[in-house]
């Protein structure tokens, strides 16, 4: 069976079998792959099977699929191996089973903490022949023993208590709780606690301890241990590591001559091992025992929870962080936008905007040009959040430069899409609609460039596109594209409408599209005054969508010449 391997940045995230011989991708529930974002189309691209050989072939998708980085037309033979982009989603198509024999992701070391290194690389993690003593089960919690030196471990163990109580960063609590714990193990050399930071991410050392200076500079792990302790979860406790067959391979062993082991889980509220603390010595005198073993699981399960509620803390102000700066990206991206309507004598104007996130990748300006004239113009970036936000703000600037300095629509467009394409946005694509209104002579102009084309209403009802005949590919993907532009009539009492795909491909509870139909019989409908044909469609979409949530931007501009 042949996979498809979602990825987000790097990162390979699901993987999801092909189960037939024709699957459909796209956003509509009935798709046998279900694409759940905006930019999607219904039914957006198809693989098909044909005498063993794959094929993937675009379903005339509004923003294209792509292979490899190039758009693709028809069908296309698909490779082990290719880079299949639909919209902002890439996924990798293999032939068989990824997971198959995938290495181990390799950790990095961290910062400030000099060079660290696990031995036993990809070894084996079963513990037949080994000298462990003593395993420890941490999962189900009970009370810990306390038999040896129990008043100077409970004095230390009650100063691990208080600084972990207070503690609410991470760089906070793990250099305390290293001291704390070699007062109560003098014959420890050498500490250091070891943290997975996300699910399947690597192991990564967050804090080390050494009773000699002289062993600060480089440090190595051994990996069977810790691997042991997490997957089982259970304390350890190797009683001769130097003998341990284990060992062998372990430079840290034999360099370092460390003669006893103890590694305990730390394990979060939801009974998942997130790392370990690990203590070792080099005297063989003084090797830790079972009831080392014991304080050690104790001191790992009041840690893990403050660990639990440091990183819950830490990812609260990364939240908070976070809030700030897409208010602020917010407030930005309203300011690039027309703070009001023009005011044209012998015209009217209404329009809206409302991002599905904070920030958006939908936009819309009018643009004073010459003699006069007034050019209203509407896109709508692929995706949405903060990466459209960004191409929308850098597409802003170009637009007005290039509507002020080009003599026509289409030339101006031109020079757009040839700026865009040159700008490095490989990923992004933009639909986009020029309209140049001239009030002296109240005729319009339209350029298009692969966007759903403005509607207009005349005093009878009748609602027409304008210039379909004349749309072109969408900004970013022929550098040298010829745009061509179309001239139409205002009478009096006819009004124009530009929107995005947010209103037309707005969904109900059920899954529903609001589509561009219903948009059309709204917009027919009579009204007093031109601003009500807005306020009217926008309720309508409303009422449409109920309690729904907003998964694409809105955007509406109309204005129509006065009855």
């Amino acid at each position: 069976m042949a996979f498809l391997q979602a990825y987000q940045g790097e990162t390979a995230a699901n993987l999801v079998p092909i189960p037939g011989a024709n699957v459909v991708l796209g956003r509509h529930p009935d798709c046998d792959i279900v694409l759940d974002a905006a930019a999607v189309s219904r039914q957006h691209a198809q693989i098909s099977t044909e005498s063993g050989a794959f094929f993937v072939e675009d379903l005339h998708s509004r923003n294209g699929t792509f292979v490899n980085g190039q758009l693709i037309q028809g069908r296309h033979a698909l490779s082990a191996g290719d880079r299949i982009k639909i919209c902002d989603l890439l996924f990798v198509f293999h032939l068989h089973d990824p997971r198959l024999g995938r290495p181990q992701a390799r950790p990095e070391p961290e910062p400030g903490m000099g060079t660290v290194t696990f031995d036993d690389e990809g070894g084996p993690t079963g513990m037949d022949s080994s000298t462990i003593m003593t395993k420890l089960d941490v999962a189900k919690g009970g009370s810990v023993r306390l038999s040896v030196n129990a008043e100077v471990k409970l004095r230390a163990m009650v100063e691990i208590a208080q600084n972990l109580a207070r503690a609410v960063a991470l760089d906070e609590v793990l250099p305390k709780l290293l001291d704390s714990m070699f007062k109560i193990f003098n014959q420890a050399d050498r500490g250091f606690v070891i943290l997975r930071q996300a699910a399947d991410g690597p192991l990564v050392t967050k804090a080390i301890k050494h009773r000699r200076s002289d062993q600060e500079e480089h440090v190595r792990i051994s990996r069977t241990i810790v691997n042991e302790a997490m997957a089982r979860k259970e304390a350890v406790l190797s009683a001769d590591a130097a003998s341990d067959l284990r060992f062998d391979a372990s430079q840290s062993i034999a360099d370092l001559q460390i003669r006893s082991v103890m590694c305990a889980p730390l394990i979060n509220g939801e009974g998942t091992a997130v790392g370990v603390i690990q203590l070792d010595t080099m005297d063989q005198r003084q090797r830790f025992q079972k009831d080392d073993l014991d304080v050690l699981a104790s001191i790992a399960s009041q840690a893990a929870i403050s660990i639990d509620n440091a990183q819950l803390h830490e990812v609260q102000l990364s939240q908070r962080a976070v809030a700030r700066d897409l208010e602020l990206a917010h407030k930005v991206q309203r300011g690039l936008l027309p703070p009001a309507p023009p005011i044209v004598p012998g015209y009217h104007f209404f329009d809206f905007y409302e991002a599905a996130n904070q920030v958006g990748g939908d936009y819309y300006d009018y643009v004073e040009l010459r003699d006069g004239r007034i050019a209203v113009v509407l896109g709508d970036v692929s995706g949405h959040g903060v990466g459209a936000a960004l191409v929308m703000a850098k597409l802003s600037g170009e637009v007005r430069f290039d509507l002020a300095s080009a003599p026509t629509a289409a030339e101006a467009l031109n020079c757009i899409n040839t700026s865009f394409c040159r700008s490095g946005w490989e990923d992004r694509f933009v639909t986009f609609v020029i309209v140049v209104l001239d009030p002296a002579s109240h005729e319009l102009t339209v350029a298009n460039a692969g966007h759903m084309a403005p509607l207009l209403r005349t005093t009878s009802g009748k609602v027409t596109p304008l210039g379909e005949e004349a749309s072109g590919v969408v900004l970013g993907v022929s550098v040298d594209y010829p745009y061509e532009q179309t001239t139409h009539k205002l009478n009096p009492g006819d009004v124009l409408m530009l929107y995005t795909d947010g209103i037309s491909e707005a969904m109900n509870e059920s899954g529903d599209l609001y589509t561009i139909d219903r948009l059309t019989r709204q917009l027919a409908l009579p009204v007093k005054e031109l601003p009500d044909i807005g306020r009217q469609i926008l309720s309508d979409v409303k009422r449409f969508v109920g309690t729904r949530s907003q998964s694409d931007d809105m955007c509406l501009a109309c204005f129509g010449r006065n009855a």
